[in-house]
């Protein structure tokens, strides 16, 4: 009872002004998040010259089936043991080769439950010495669907034995989120998981001895 007269006359603790700040903060930074990650990105072909402070720009790869063509050729030699340098037209036309097969293989009573994030159709982008790996995703948030744009620039670097793309920006929507550990391994864990890469791809990419972006091209190279 002292302590309700207490407050009633005194008003709240330090403590209590404190533990709600905090989760005043909290509630904020979740808010402002979340606004973001679904404030859409602006598609262009080419950055303007005056970029919009505050609005993220993406390029989408080329995914000229013409222009990569090559690709079945480079990914025989690759699963064979032979060092190959492909191009983003080469990536995209493979990632279609890839879907297509999954799609064929892939039994009429075979049913996907939607998780909290589908990512949808990849996109591969080479460009200034990076990789951009870009899909649209769909959230599921307590029943409720929405669909933001996924985009992830880096490089690859060597984990264990063998090498792994590295991130070095990560946004989901509007929203940078590389820097947190969390959110983005799970965001990067479903977009990769996506590419669906067949046996004698991911055997042959344990072998690799580098990894390099060079201009707008991928080299793979090998022992």
């Amino acid at each position: 009872m002292s302590k309700k007269i207490d407050r009633a006359l005194y008003g709240p603790s330090w403590s209590e002004v404190i533990i709600g700040a905090v989760l005043s903060a909290v509630i904020g930074a979740v808010l402002a998040m979340v606004w973001l990650a679904t404030k859409p990105v602006e598609k262009v072909r080419e950055l303007p010259k005056e970029p919009v402070a505050g609005l993220v720009y993406y390029i989408e790869g080329s995914a000229n089936s013409t222009q990569g063509r090559q690709w079945s050729a480079k990914r025989q030699s690759f699963i064979q043991g032979t060092s190959v340098t492909v191009t983003e037209q080469e990536l995209n036309t493979a990632l279609k080769t890839l879907e297509t097969d999954a799609a064929k293989a892939k039994k009429p009573e075979e049913k996907t439950e939607p998780g909290m994030i589908t990512p949808g159709a990849l996109n591969f982008r080479i460009h200034d010495n990076l990789l951009q790996i870009g899909a649209p995703i769909d959230l599921l948030i307590y029943g409720m669907k929405t669909q933001v744009q996924v985009v992830a620039q880096g490089t690859f670097e060597r984990r264990g034995d063998k090498f792994a793309f590295d991130p070095q920006k990560i946004y989901v929507g509007s929203c940078q989120v590389e820097r947190l550990p969390i959110v983005s391994g799970m965001v990067m864990g479903k977009l990769l998981a996506a590419a669906n890469l067949p046996t004698d791809l991911t055997e042959a990419w344990g072998r690799l001895a580098d990894v390099s972006i060079e201009g707008s091209e991928l080299k793979l190279v090998m022992p």
